[in-house]
């Protein structure tokens, strides 16, 4: 009869338990669970950015004057050599006229020089003018030489300011900016460009995206890249890296946000004639490949103090980076 007691309290406890456990609401750890197995890990460093060509210019006016014509609107496809802009060349063109004038004139002195300094010499070979004489007669020629140089060398620079009127294409491309109408002003200065139009050659694309003060020293030249354009949902085009900034952009200087990223250029091998410069981008540039290695999904392992391994289901991995989905076991329990 005790036994039959004792039994039925053990029953009736275990039951209690029991219920309490289900009634308590608590759950237990989820965990998850995967079979370590062998694959080819790259580490990617991320950066974002915007897409831009390769090559743009500037077309700007090298003399000032007002623009007569304008033979290009955004978005126009020019070929190299294409006449784009027209300035008014007048005052170019009578200080060209003026020019030619003065070199009539110049070399009309140099001959009747070029004559005196001969007539002189003959005399003075026959000592009948002195040697002061002499040298007048060759300083008046070699004054009338260089006064015809001198407006040679005008004339030049006037038939060249003229030529600049006439702004050509120096390369086939779109223009993808215009920041003058006919009838504007325009300075021609050397130090400070007075942009008329923009002109790019969008056949070749680069993205340049700005990547972590920390992830940079992973990036390499020549590294492929997997780059995202917003405008292009769901598609991915391939790139290599192609120039690797050393000086730093800092965001945020003397505040809790501040961020020190570098500036890496991705040359898009893919080519679309729709890319447009100045969309968003994201490229994952690959640092790194190791090549069937163990490794697990990065959700099945947890970060810890260094301890003694002494349980063989601990392992120590190392991430391939800070967005990985899976991670490369480097030292612990094996396949399976």
């Amino acid at each position: 009869m005790k036994k039959i007691i004792i039994i039925s309290a053990v029953v009736v406890l275990i039951a209690v338990i029991i219920a309490a456990n289900l009634f308590s609401g608590e759950k237990g750890i989820e965990v998850q669970t995967e079979e370590v197995f062998r694959a080819n890990i790259t580490e990617k460093v991320t950066g974002n950015g915007k897409i831009y060509p390769v090559v743009e210019v500037d077309i700007s006016a090298k003399v000032s004057g007002e623009i007569l014509k304008i033979n290009a609107a955004e978005g126009d496809t020019v070929k190299a050599g294409d006449v784009l802009v027209v300035l008014d060349g007048d005052q170019y063109r009578a200080m060209r006229d003026r020019a030619k004038s003065s070199i009539l004139g110049a070399r009309a002195n140099l001959k009747l020089s070029e004559s005196e300094r001969e007539r002189t010499l003959e005399l003075y070979e026959k000592q009948l003018v002195s040697q002061a004489e002499m040298e007048v007669a060759e300083a008046k020629y070699q004054s009338a030489l260089s006064q015809l140089q001198q407006t040679q060398a005008a004339l030049e620079e006037a038939q060249d300011a003229l030529n600049k009127t006439v702004l050509k294409a120096p390369l086939s491309g779109v223009i993808i900016r215009k920041n003058k109408e006919m009838g504007e002003m325009v300075l021609g200065s050397q130090f400070q460009a007075d942009v008329i139009l923009g002109l790019a050659d969008l056949s070749q694309m680069e993205a340049r995206v700005e990547v972590n003060e920390n992830d940079i020293i992973h990036v390499s030249l020549n590294d492929t890249s997997e780059v995202e354009i917003d405008a292009f949902q769901d598609t991915t085009f391939m790139g290599i890296v192609s120039e690797i900034s050393h000086s730093a952009v800092t965001k945020g200087v003397g505040t809790i946000e501040e961020v020190t990223n570098y500036e890496v250029k991705v040359l898009l091998l893919d080519k679309l004639p729709s890319f447009r410069p100045g969309m968003s981008t994201t490229a994952d540039i690959r640092t790194r490949t190791a090549k069937n290695v163990l490794n697990i999904p990065i959700q099945s392992v947890t970060a810890r103090e260094r301890e003694k391994l002494e349980k063989p289901s601990q392992v120590e991995s190392t991430p391939a980076d800070r967005e990985a989905e899976e991670i490369k076991i480097k030292k612990g329990k094996g396949k399976g």
